[in-house]
């Protein structure tokens, strides 16, 4: 369980947003908070008797994938991908390769091109 309490908390400590194997409650106040917060649902019960922290800053899994402290994660509405360090330069680097691509396609099908013309030009849709 996760919540706009610890949220607050997190972003104090300087967190940058929470990845969640499990629930978080109060959204409304996380989002007004600015504090990305990724989890598996929502649900409306407090931490109470059930929550206690038994570690910080080491490693963990989320759905088969381990994740090291200092680990590149970026999230978004859609989902949060782990970059693995000896990964980080190349990830970034076609990840803003393919964006710049993209503007170039998303330009040609402004500018009347078929999105099959724009996929044989650029291989990009």
């Amino acid at each position: 369980m996760w919540g706009e309490l610890m949220s607050t908390r997190a972003k104090i400590l300087g967190a940058r947003g929470a990845l969640l194997d499990g629930f978080a409650r109060d959204t409304d106040g996380i989002k007004a908070l600015g504090f990305p917060c990724f989890c598996t649902g929502y649900y409306a019960q407090d931490q109470g008797v059930r929550g206690r922290v038994i570690d910080y800053r080491c490693a963990l899994e989320i759905g088969g994938v381990r994740v090291e402290p200092g680990t590149l994660l970026f999230g978004d509405k859609e989902g949060v991908i782990v970059i693995p360090r000896q990964a980080e330069e190349e990830v970034v680097r076609l990840a803003l390769e393919k964006v710049r691509g993209e503007k170039l396609v998303a330009k040609a099908i402004r500018e009347g091109m078929s999105a099959v013309d724009a996929y044989k030009t650029f291989g990009i849709m």
